[in-house]
């Protein structure tokens, strides 16, 4: 997979308002990895895309009352059967981290990638998921200098009294696993 004109080639295009520009867009320093399920912990039904969009039907889901009216996004979305969604190019600022701090820096939206996996916390993520985050993250590498393995972390990590995904089911040395040997077996 490659990046051209900062979006995947070979990923579904939905475009997201919920997005301005990055103080510094040349700063791509981090890669961010949650989880969305809508309704929560459904899976496989198409909320997510109208709800990064602002166009989320509050009626169709009593959860959906309490969140409809937020401004979010992620720049990627990877549902269960591995499709790729991408809403924000990965030049823009996508509202995902919200209030957040990594090693000292405030603000991870200003020069973060958020990636959103179709899960909870506490269901295991699927092979393809696992396969293709790793395809999308080889191909960030690869296009923005700034990030490699080292710079990817959870939104449990960057807002810890918010959040807690990706949760205790991501695996992240089957993620090491397969950059590795994505990244040195080119």
């Amino acid at each position: 997979m490659r990046i051209k004109n900062h979006q995947l080639s070979h990923a579904k295009k939905i475009a997201s308002p919920n997005f301005n520009d990055r103080p510094d867009e040349a700063d791509i320093s981090l890669i961010v990895i949650h989880n969305i399920s809508l309704p929560p912990a459904q899976f496989s039904k198409d909320f997510v895309s109208p709800f990064f969009c602002n166009q989320l039907d509050p009626t169709a889901h009593p959860y959906f009352k309490e969140i409809h009216a937020l401004e979010v996004s992620a720049h990627v979305f990877i549902r269960r059967c591995g499709e790729i969604i991408q809403y924000v190019p990965f030049n823009k600022r996508a509202w995902h981290a919200g209030k957040s701090s990594y090693q000292g820096r405030e603000n991870c939206n200003d020069y973060a990638i958020g990636i959103e996996l179709e899960g909870i916390d506490t269901l295991a993520y699927t092979q393809q998921q696992y396969q293709q985050l790793a395809v999308v993250i080889q191909a960030l590498i690869q296009q923005y200098p700034n990030l490699n393995q080292h710079t990817i972390t959870g939104h449990n990590i960057i807002a810890p009294e918010r959040k807690t995904d990706p949760g205790e089911a991501f695996l992240w040395p089957l993620l090491s696993q397969l950059l590795e040997h994505k990244l040195y077996n080119k």
